[in-house]
């Protein structure tokens, strides 16, 4: 699969397009913030601790705006994905070392996602589990199509139905269970509460700020606008950030509002721990039409989230090792080990709290270069990260290593 679909962006004629035409990436990124793993994580937060998390899910998606941006900004300025401006910045031996830890992300995103998608095919239509993550992988190879067949436009515009399909499917939720205003407000300061709840944070964390999708949005962003001309590029670069706002302000509240669902409905429920037990519980509580929408949300998320994560692992492979496999190929390699844990009996919630653990640690590898990289004069010139945003992307980084590191620790030793 080729991921440079710029044939649809030709070149230096981006900054001259209306502002919506310049609109988009950013809500295809979105997906990643939004998938089964999101899921999970948040309902078993709101769930088991009620609205103490809440807290996390808005630092998180306020460093994914940041994060977000300076991965469009790197493409728009540079003309190259990420992962290629690391290829040609690092030596074999880093570079196939980066590559592995990279595909090892994908391989866990790709994990939560279908897995994600069984689990709403189930609770939907009673198909097996591993049937439904055969026909997870097979949906999302025909997504994927066209954006190979049609370029990048046509695959934003489906991935973008899926995502309001997502938005209703969760936030409808609280409609039928209002949240509690003032304990929200009191989980807006940030703490814990044991080990336990620093392992979900960080499993929240992972699946909000999503290594794969920043990656992603670099190809993205290239692939939408083509080369731009300098002249353009403040243009360029200020719908960008509308773009990026928009979408993760999307994202964001459909992952506060499941929190909040699970934290208003689900609290102390038996069985909501699981995806199987929150939509049972949603249904018993709730009322079988949320239940519906819920597991419409889940098999929207899972579909969409799935192709833009086999997205993202081509764009990692091709950028840093200039391969390009068969979309194919690359479907089924990815897909085998989600249905090793599938056929194998594996509680696909765990599997997904524990996927968002791996993304995790993922993060640091994916922000650190992106921060050097676009606060280098030399490779950004006058669009260089500014001193103010040099220092909120350190700190965002320097907090994502701090809590896994705390994460660790807590979990060796008990």
């Amino acid at each position: 699969m080729t991921t440079d679909a710029r044939a649809d962006a030709p070149a230096r004629t981006a900054g001259r397009r209306p502002l919506l035409r310049l609109l988009g990436p950013a809500f295809v990124a979105a997906i990643a913030y939004v998938d089964p793993g999101n899921v999970a994580a948040n309902l078993t937060a709101g769930a088991g601790y009620g609205y103490l998390l809440l807290w996390v899910l808005v630092v998180a998606n306020a460093m994914a705006v940041l994060v977000q941006y300076l991965s469009a900004k790197l493409a728009v300025i540079t003309d190259r994905t990420l992962p290629e401006v690391l290829r040609d910045r690092l030596g074999q031996k880093s570079r196939l070392a980066f590559w592995a830890q990279a595909e090892l992300v994908a391989v866990a995103t790709d994990l939560a996602e279908v897995i994600g998608g069984a689990v709403a095919l189930h609770l939907l239509f009673h198909i097996p589990l591993l049937l439904g993550g055969v026909i997870v992988g097979v949906v999302s190879v025909a997504v994927l199509a066209l954006q190979h067949r049609n370029g990048v436009r046509r695959f934003e515009a489906v991935i973008m139905g899926l995502l309001l399909v997502i938005v209703i499917g969760f936030v409808s939720g609280n409609f039928y269970s209002p949240p509690d205003a003032g304990e929200a407000v009191k989980g807006l300061v940030p703490r814990f509460a044991g080990s336990e709840t620093v392992l979900i944070a960080a499993s929240m964390l992972g699946a909000t700020v999503m290594p794969h999708a920043v990656y992603l949005h670099s190809a993205m962003a290239r692939d939408h606008h083509g080369t731009v001309a300098p002249e353009q590029r403040r243009r360029v670069l200020g719908a960008t950030r509308i773009d990026v706002v928009a979408a993760l302000v999307v994202a964001g509240l459909v992952n506060i509002s499941m929190l909040l669902l699970a934290a208003s409905a689900l609290r102390g429920v038996p069985g909501t721990e699981t995806l199987e037990g929150a939509h049972a519980a949603v249904a018993t509580h709730l009322g079988t039409g949320a239940a519906l929408f819920f597991a419409i949300g889940l098999l929207a998320s899972g579909l969409a989230s799935t192709s833009v994560g086999a997205y993202a692992g081509a764009v990692i492979m091709q950028g840093l090792l200039r391969i390009e496999v068969p979309l194919l190929v690359r479907r089924v390699v990815t897909l085998i080990p989600a249905l090793v844990c599938l056929g194998i009996g594996v509680d696909p919630t765990r599997a997904l709290v524990v996927s968002q653990v791996v993304l995790s640690f993922g993060i640091p590898f994916a922000l650190i270069p992106l921060v050097r990289l676009t606060s280098s004069r030399e490779l950004m010139g006058e669009h260089a990260n500014r001193r103010g945003t040099q220092v909120a992307a350190t700190v965002a980084v320097v907090a994502v290593v701090v809590l896994n590191v705390a994460l660790l620790w807590l979990t060796f030793t008990g």
